[in-house]
C-alpha cells in the first residue's frame, strides 16, 4: 500500500487529536514507515493575533509560513479531536532516514441527501479501533446497508483530501476512511448481483461519497510557478545576495549570478509545465458510456459519472477503459502496455461466480484496468458484454501510478545529504566569522554602514549561492546526453545514482533474449515411452496431441489477424491450423462456441490417418495464470461422444497434474536434456470429460475440476536466442565488478542455462541450485544445496531448530547460487537470517511472480546494494519502481513505469547509465570541491585582510570589497 493509498484514519485519543498509525507501507511505491493524523480548528484569539503579529512584521511571517506551514497552523489554531477538526496536519515518517515531511489539508464539508454507506458493525476490532484505521476489513462488509453517521439528522459529510485520494470521517467508528476501503470484502456473487446497476438515486448519493471519477493532475501556471520558484530559500538567499552586492558596487559579478538564476528559474518552471501537461495529457480521459439501470433500461453518461457498483455496458467494437471494473459476463481482449509496458493483448474471461472475496490482484484476469484498450469484446450469455465498476479516480490501478509519478520516494543519496550538512557547516562558518569581522572593523573605527555591508558580504563569501545551479548543471547535460542515446529519464536526480550501481537485475524474455519463441519441434509420448522429436507438429497425426497444440490457447482475431500471447501464435502457426470466432465459429459447430480451429485444406485429403482431419471447437478457456503456471480448455469436435480438456504449462506442474501412471519414468530425464540445453519446453496433457458437448455445460465446468486426473500428451520445445548485444554487456559490467543478477519466471534449469550462456556464470565458476521444501506432514522446512552437474543432495538444514545454526559461508568453487521462486519464498518465511547469505551470492532466481521480484530487489536494497533493474515491463512493474535505477526497454519516449526508458530494446542502455550517472556523479563531485574550496579561501582571504587593516571606508564606488576580493 502506498503512502498515496495508506489509511490515516483511526480512533481519535480523549481530548487530543492525533493519531498515530504505524503501517507496513509496501516499498516498491513509497518509503512511508508510520504517519501522524493530528487535528485543529479555528480559535478567534489566535487569528487576531495572528493578523496582529503579520502586521507589526511587514508581512515577513508570511514568507516564512509558507517555508514552514506548521508555524501558521499552530499560530492560527488549537488542536482538537478529529471529530471537530477543520484543519488536518499529515506528518509522514521516511523509513529510511527517519525524517517526518509534514502536510496540511482542509476538512470539506458536503450535504448528503439520503442515507449512505457505512462500515458495518464487525468492522470494530477487539482494541476499540476502527479496522479501516489499519486497512483492514474483514469479509463480508461491503453492503449498502450501512451508513456514514450514526442518526439520520446527521446528514453532512466530512471528508479530506490527501494526493488524489478520498478520505471520509466515519462517524460511528470516529475515524477517517479512505473511500477505496468502503467496498472492502465484496465477494464475486456481490458483484455479479451489481450487474442490474444502480438506481439514480443510489448513483448520486455514491457520487457525493466518492467523488467524481477522475483522475485530474494539477498545472500551475507560468505566474504561479514562478511564484514558487522565487520563493525557494535558495533563490530568497540569492536574491538578497544580489541586492547586497548590488549596494557594494559589485556589479559584474552580481549581474552574472543574477543571469544565471534567471535561466535556471526559467528552464526549472518550463520543464515543470511542459511535464505536468504531457502527464496531464496522458491521463485525461472523457468519454460516454453505457450504464446499466434497475428495470433493464440503460443509459448514456460522462465516464466522470461512474462511481464503484455501476453497471458498465462495453462496447463491441472495444475503447478505453476510464476506470477499473469486474468483468461480469463475456470477455474482452485487452491491451495493457499503458500501465505494464506489455504489448501483447490479455484475454478478460468473465468473473467466476461464488462467495470467494475479490480482490484485483488475485482476479487479474477478470478486471479490466484504468486507462488499458479494450481492442473488442463479445458477450455469449445476453447481448452484451457487462463489467462492474469497482474502484474510480486515483483509486485505480492506473490513478495509484499516476501518484507514483507526481509523488516520488524520496531519494536516499548520502552525497545529498552530507551536501545539505556541509553548506549548514558554512553557514556556521559565516556567522562565527560575521562576529568576527564586525568585532574587527568596529576596532579599526570603520563605519557602521560599512560594518554592516562587510558583514553581511562575508556571509556570501563563505556560502557560494551559485552552487545549487552549478550542481544542476552536471545532470542536465547528462539528462540530454542520454536522450540523444535513446534513453529517456524522467527524475534526473536518479542520474547521479546510476552511477552508484554495484548490482543489477535482469529479466530473461524479452531483456537478455529475443521476445519472439521459435517451435524446435515437438516430443511426443506413446505408452510410458517418449517418441524423437517431431521439427513440424502439422505432420502429427490427428489424435489427442495435434488437437491440444491447435487449441491450447487464448488466441482472439482482431480485424481477420489472430493476436494473442506469442508462444500461443506460434504454436498454432505450427500446426497450420486456422482460427474462426463468432457467427462463422458458430455456423462451423452448430451452436454458440467460444472458436473454432479449423486444419489447413492441403491436409483435408492426406489418407492412412487414425482420425480424419476434422474442425475443433472452443467451448470454454480458463486462461493462463502466472502463480498456476497452467492454462486449459474444453473442446469437442463433429463425432465426439464427449469433449476434452486441454492443458498447457509447466512441465512440472503438469507432471504433478496427470495420472501417474501416463508419466514416464525418464521423464525428469527427458525434460532436463532440453532445458539444460538452454530450450523452453512446455508440457501438454487431455483427458475426456463426462459432459454433453456444449457452451453451456461446459462453461459450468470449473478449473478444479478440469485441471486433474490427465494424460500426458507430449513436450513443446521452443529455442528463445540471446540477443547479440547480451553477452558483451554483462562481460563488460562484470568486468567493472557490477554484479548481475537474472531474475526471470522461467524454468530454473532454462535460466541458468541462459546465464551460463551470456557470461553471468563464467565456464569456470561452479554453480549451485539451492531448493526448499515447505513445512508439510508434520516435518520442518528443509533446504538442499544441489550443484548443477549432479543432483544429489550436498548439504541440508531444517527449520526451526537447525535453521539458526545453518551456515553458508562464501565458497570461492560456489560463487554463483541459483534458486527458484518457490524457495524464494521458504527462505523468506522459514531461513530468514540465511537469506542475506544466499542475496549475496545469488545469480539466478527462476519461476520468480512479479510480487517476488520486487521483494527480491527490496531485500537486496536491505544489504546495502544499489540496485538497478532492467525489464522489459510486463511482469517486472514492481520491481522496476523498487529499484533505485529502473530501465525499462519500451518503444513509449515517456513511459510510467520506470524513472529510465529505452527506446532500443537491449540492454546496452544499462552502460550507458552507469556512465552517464558516474561521469555527472564526478562532476558534482569536483563542482562541489572547487566552490567549497574557492568559498573557504576567499572566506580566509577576507578575514586576513579585515585584520591586517586593509579593508577601509572605501573613498570612491567598488573600493570596498574589490581590494578584498
Amino acid at each position: 500500500m502506498s503512502a498515496d493509498s495508506s489509511p490515516l484514519v483511526g480512533n481519535t485519543p480523549a481530548g487530543y487529536g492525533t493519531l498515530t498509525i504505524e503501517t507496513s507501507i509496501d516499498p516498491l511505491s513509497s518509503s512511508v514507515s508510520s504517519v501522524r493524523l493530528s487535528g485543529y480548528c479555528g480559535s478567534p484569539w489566535r487569528v487576531i493575533g495572528y493578523h496582529i503579529v503579520v502586521w507589526m512584521m511587514a508581512g515577513i511571517p508570511l514568507l516564512l509560513f509558507r517555508w514552514k506551514p506548521m508555524w501558521r497552523v499552530r499560530l492560527r489554531l488549537q488542536p482538537c479531536s478529529l471529530a471537530r477538526a477543520e484543519t488536518l496536519v499529515i506528518e509522514i515518517r521516511d523509513k529510511e532516514d527517519s525524517s517526518w515531511q509534514l502536510y496540511t489539508v482542509q476538512v470539506q464539508t458536503e450535504a448528503i441527501s439520503k442515507d449512505s454507506l457505512e462500515l458495518p458493525p464487525q468492522t470494530q476490532a477487539e482494541d476499540g479501533r476502527s479496522q479501516a484505521a489499519v486497512g483492514t476489513l474483514p469479509e463480508g462488509t461491503w453492503k449498502d446497508t450501512a451508513q456514514l453517521h450514526r442518526t439520520e439528522e446527521a446528514r453532512t459529510l466530512r471528508y479530506y483530501l490527501f494526493r488524489g485520494q478520498r478520505y471520509v470521517w466515519i462517524e460511528t467508528q470516529q475515524a477517517f476512511c479512505r473511500v477505496s476501503l468502503l467496498d472492502h470484502g465484496r465477494t464475486c456473487d456481490d458483484l455479479h448481483c451489481s450487474s442490474t446497476g444502480l438506481s439514480l438515486q443510489d448513483q448520486t448519493v455514491r457520487k457525493t461519497i466518492y467523488g467524481p471519477n477522475v483522475i485530474s493532475v494539477p498545472v500551475k501556471s507560468y505566474p504561479q510557478l514562478l511564484v514558487d520558484e522565487a520563493l525557494n530559500p535558495y533563490y530568497g538567499f540569492q536574491a538578497f545576495s544580489i541586492g547586497l552586492w548590488l549596494a557594494d558596487y559589485y556589479y559584474w559579478y552580481a549581474l552574472c549570478i543574477f543571469l544565471i538564476s534567471m535561466v535556471s528559474i526559467c528552464v526549472s518552471i518550463y520543464k515543470t509545465r511542459k511535464q505536468s501537461q504531457t502527464l496531464r495529457d496522458m491521463v485525461q480521459l472523457s468519454v460516454q458510456v453505457c450504464v446499466c439501470r434497475p428495470g433493464g433500461e440503460e443509459e448514456w453518461v460522462d465516464s466522470s459519472e461512474l462511481v464503484p457498483g455501476d453497471c458498465l455496458v462495453l462496447p463491441l467494437e472495444g475503447g478505453l477503459m476510464p476506470c477499473d471494473a469486474a468483468l461480469v459476463a463475456g470477455e474482452c481482449m485487452v491491451n495493457e502496455s499503458s500501465l505494464t509496458g506489455e504489448s501483447v493483448p490479455v484475454l478478460k474471461t468473465a468473473l467466476p461466480e461464488g462467495p470467494v472475496p475479490y480482490f484485483p490482484e488475485t482476479h487479474q484476469r477478470h478486471t479490466l484496468f484504468c486507462g488499458t484498450l479494450i481492442l473488442q469484446a463479445r458477450a455469449f450469455v445476453g447481448p452484451h458484454a457487462l463489467a462492474v465498476v469497482t474502484q474510480t479516480g486515483f483509486c485505480t490501478a492506473k490513478g495509484a501510478l499516476v501518484s507514483s509519478i507526481l509523488h516520488p520516494r524520496p531519494i536516499n543519496f548520502k552525497f545529498y545529504k552530507h551536501s545539505v550538512k556541509f553548506v549548514a557547516a558554512l553557514s556556521v562558518l559565516a556567522l562565527l566569522g560575521t562576529v568576527y569581522s564586525i568585532f574587527i572593523l568596529h576596532r579599526n573605527h570603520v563605519p557602521l554602514d560599512e560594518i554592516v555591508i562587510r558583514a553581511l558580504d562575508l556571509v556570501t563569501v563563505a556560502v557560494p549561492p551559485a552552487l545549487p545551479a552549478a550542481m544542476t548543471v552536471c545532470t542536465l547535460y547528462a539528462q540530454n546526453r542520454l536522450r540523444s542515446q535513446g534513453v529517456f529519464c524522467t527524475h534526473p536526480m536518479r542520474i547521479n545514482l546510476g552511477g552508484k550501481l554495484r548490482l543489477v537485475c535482469f529479466d530473461k524474455t524479452g531483456t537478455l533474449t529475443e521476445d519472439g519463441l521459435d517451435v524446435m519441434g515437438v516430443v511426443p509420448l506413446k505408452g510410458q515411452e517418449f517418441l524423437p522429436l517431431v521439427p513440424e507438429p502439422r505432420r502429427l497425426p490427428m489424435g489427442p496431441l495435434l488437437r491440444a497444440l491447435a487449441t491450447c490457447h487464448t488466441l482472439s482475431r482482431l480485424r481477420d489477424t489472430p493476436v494473442g500471447d506469442p508462444m500461443d501464435l506460434k504454436m498454432v502457426e505450427s500446426t497450420g491450423w486456422v482460427l474462426e470466432e463468432g457467427s462463422a465459429a458458430d455456423s462451423t459447430f452448430g451452436t454458440q462456441v467460444l472458436a473454432v480451429m479449423k486444419p489447413p485444406l492441403q491436409e483435408l485429403h492426406l489418407q492412412g490417418m487414425e482420425e480424419p482431419l476434422v474442425p475443433v471447437s472452443i467451448l470454454s478457456h480458463f486462461p493462463f495464470s502466472s502463480a498456476l503456471q497452467r492454462m486449459s480448455v474444453v473442446v469437442a469436435w463433429p463425432g465426439a461422444a464427449r469433449p476434452e480438456a486441454c492443458v498447457k504449462g509447466s512441465p512440472e506442474l503438469v507432471a504433478g497434474l496427470c495420472d501417474p501412471k501416463t508419466v514416464p519414468t525418464d521423464f525428469a530425464q527427458m525434460l532436463q536434456s532440453y532445458t539444460a540445453a538452454g530450450y523452453r519446453v512446455v508440457a501438454l496433457a487431455s483427458k475426456p470429460l463426462p459432459i454433453a458437448p456444449n457452451m453451456e455445460a461446459a462453461q459450468q465446468l470449473t478449473r478444479d475440476a478440469v485441471e486433474w486426473r490427465l494424460s500426458l500428451l507430449g513436450l513443446l520445445v521452443m529455442q528463445n536466442l540471446l540477443k547479440p548485444q547480451t553477452t558483451p554487456v554483462i562481460q563488460a559490467l562484470r568486468r567493472t565488478c557490477i554484479r548481475t543478477v537474472m531474475v526471470t519466471g522461467d524454468n530454473l534449469q532454462t535460466a541458468v542455462t541462459v546465464a551460463q550462456a551470456c557470461g553471468m556464470v563464467g565456464p569456470q565458476e561452479r554453480l549451485v541450485i539451492i531448493h526448499a521444501n515447505p513445512p508439510e506432514r508434520g516435518q520442518p522446512a528443509s533446504l538442499e544445496l544441489l550443484p548443477v552437474e549432479s543432483s544429489a543432495a550436498v548439504n541440508g538444514a531444517q527449520d526451526p531448530d537447525q535453521a539458526a545454526s545453518y551456515t553458508m559461508e562464501p565458497d570461492p568453487r560456489s560463487s554463483h547460487l541459483a534458486l527458484s521462486g518457490p524457495t524464494f519464498g521458504v527462505l523468506m518465511k522459514h531461513f530468514p537470517k540465511l537469506l542475506p547469505k544466499v542475496l549475496v551470492q545469488g545469480t539466478v532466481f527462476a519461476r520468480m511472480a512479479p510480487e517476488q521480484k520486487t521483494e527480491l530487489v527490496c531485500e537486496l536494497q536491505k544489504l546495502q546494494y544499489c540496485v538497478g533493474m532492467c525489464g522489459d515491463g510486463a511482469n517486472d512493474c514492481g520491481a522496476l519502481k523498487a529499484a533505485d535505477v529502473g530501465i525499462s526497454l519500451s518503444q513509449a519516449e515517456a513511459s510510467v513505469v520506470s524513472p529510465f526508458t529505452s527506446s532500443v530494446a537491449n540492454i546496452e542502455c544499462v552502460p550507458m547509465v552507469i556512465r552517464e550517472g558516474r561521469c555527472s556523479l564526478d562532476t558534482s563531485f569536483s563542482v562541489f570541491k572547487y566552490m567549497a574550496l574557492y568559498s573557504l579561501t576567499q572566506f580566509i582571504s577576507v578575514l586576513i585582510l579585515y585584520t591586517v587593516s586593509i579593508c577601509r571606508p572605501r573613498a570612491g564606488p567598488g573600493a570596498g570589497t574589490s581590494a578584498a576580493r
